[in-house]
């Protein structure tokens, strides 16, 4: 008979914090023991936002980033230029230029990237939707910002050949972001370079 050295309640913890990405079993395990060891009004107040996550926040029905309203507090600036379009990855790739604090547009989040062997194609992705946008005669200039990853360069160049012929400028995510670099790991000094770079695609 094996000895339950875990009680089973922090253990289920444990487990469900190893579902993380970048969380392993002995960070979790850390975890854990840390929530334990605090207040259980602390312990209740994280399960209550983790709880208001799904009821709370929602897509933004225009740019499709995570948003406790709608459209998101970007979108529904009137200060900011709506004829300037950003397509990126993930709503942490908004938030890592933001940061830059250097870009005045609007945004696109795809929700992902083209990923064959994932079974990710152009059906999974906001595509449908950001060619919508594009009919509606408002945009410009579409800033193709995804990853220097091979799946988000694959995307860049999909999303190059389907816009080009449609009146707007396309532009790309130019120098200082490294090769095989994720966006939202960029310093804000590199990212604000890169932003202010960028180039025309052919």
């Amino acid at each position: 008979m094996s000895l339950q050295v875990i009680p089973p309640a922090l253990e289920r913890l444990i487990q469900d914090l190893c579902k993380l990405p970048g969380i392993g079993q002995k960070t979790a395990s850390r975890l854990g023991m840390t929530i334990l060891r605090r207040p259980a009004n602390e312990a209740r107040e994280l399960a209550d936002a983790l709880t208001q996550l799904h009821s709370s926040i929602q897509l933004c029905s225009c740019c499709f980033t995570f948003s406790e309203s709608d459209p998101c507090s970007i979108c529904g600036n009137l200060k900011r230029d709506a004829s300037l379009v950003c397509v990126v990855e993930q709503p942490g790739d908004l938030l890592a230029i933001e940061k830059a604090g250097n870009f005045n547009g609007h945004y696109h989040i795809l929700h992902g990237v083209l990923s064959p062997m994932d079974g990710i194609g152009p059906a999974e992705l906001k595509i449908k939707e950001l060619e919508a946008r594009i009919n509606s005669g408002t945009i410009k200039e579409i800033f193709i910002a995804t990853s220097s990853t091979v799946p988000g360069e694959a995307t860049a160049s999909f999303l190059i050949d389907r816009l080009h012929k449609r009146p707007v400028l396309l532009t790309r995510l130019a120098c200082g972001i490294p090769m095989g670099m994720d966006i939202k790991y960029a310093d804000r000094h590199t990212l604000a370079r890169a932003i202010e770079s960028r180039s025309e695609t052919r």
